[in-house]
């Protein structure tokens, strides 16, 4: 009995003890985790590779049939006439692996700006192009980088870069079909297209 009794007021005892200290909860407080202070990105950090990739855009969404991403001039290939004949015989070639402007080719470049120059109307498409050696992913960005090259030197002559696309084929549309040097050095161009709004604006 007398053992009964000193029982309840120990477990009532335990029990106010685990009431008023046991659960206690500090929610002013958070556990700093490790990274750069103040959410600050470190320098040559760039913040989308913190983001995990996700599948590819479709193209047609962002892009016009030429993978030309819409500008604030707003204008596409497509809505324009394609005169591929004025300036056919000013094709700039390239040396083999390479995106950089001859010195011989500056000439073509230039009669390419004069007839830009000679027409306020008139737009430009470059198509890059390489030769039929290397994967289709490395040409198609070695024939990005030809065309990107060569409106880069137009800008230098004064042609406005928003007057001028640029698309690539790869090894898609060789001028000659042959697998030989002559071949190789005739596919190693750029070709330009001289564009006109349809209906004649």
């Amino acid at each position: 009995m007398k053992t009964t009794k000193l029982i309840y007021p120990l477990i009532f005892a335990l029990a106010t003890t685990l009431a008023t200290t046991g659960c206690k909860h500090d929610t002013g407080k958070l556990t700093k985790l490790p990274g750069p202070p103040n959410g600050q990105i470190p320098d040559g950090k760039d913040p989308t590779t913190m983001i995990p990739p996700g599948p590819p855009l479709n193209p047609t969404e962002t892009t016009d049939i030429h993978g030309q991403i819409p500008t604030a001039d707003g204008w596409r290939v497509e809505d324009m006439n394609q005169d591929r004949e004025a300036l056919a015989a000013y094709t700039v070639h390239f040396a083999f692996d390479s995106s950089a402007i001859k010195s011989s080719e500056e000439s073509n470049l230039q009669a390419v700006a004069a007839a830009l120059k000679s027409d306020a109307n008139a737009k430009l498409l470059i198509e890059g192009n390489c030769d039929d050696r290397g994967t289709e992913e490395y040409n198609r960005s070695l024939g990005e980088r030809r065309a990107l090259a060569a409106r880069e030197a137009l800008a230098k002559d004064g042609i406005d870069p928003a007057r001028v696309r640029t698309i690539s084929y790869g090894k898609d549309r060789p001028a000659d079909p042959a697998h030989d040097e002559a071949a190789w050095a005739k596919n190693r161009r750029d070709d330009f297209v001289l564009l006109h709004p349809k209906g004649g604006v």
